[in-house]
């Protein structure tokens, strides 16, 4: 991940929403998300969109069923100053 996909993703509050509730229940169908996260169903889907080009969410189609699930067990951020940040993904 660069630093541009960083700000993407921790710019966002909307992101950050979608990524807690996932990492917390897992499976998730993409209204369900939109419950939980209190948010509109187009701004989970471009949550999911961006998510998803960055690796960290997989969506699943069961006809008109779209079903969102993390892709990682734990996601740490490290910042340090002066070294810059370190992703771990697992």
């Amino acid at each position: 991940m660069n630093d541009e996909e960083l700000h993407e993703l921790l710019g966002s509050k909307a992101i950050i929403r979608v990524l807690t509730v996932l990492a917390e229940e897992g499976e998730l169908h993409i209204s369900e998300v939109a419950r939980r996260t209190r948010l509109n169903h187009v701004a989970v889907e471009r949550c999911v969109e961006r998510l998803r080009g960055l690796g960290l969410v997989e969506e699943r189609r069961y006809g008109r069923v779209r079903i969102l699930r993390p892709l990682f067990e734990e996601l740490r951020i490290t910042l340090r100053r002066g070294v810059g940040f370190k992703i771990e993904i697992q």
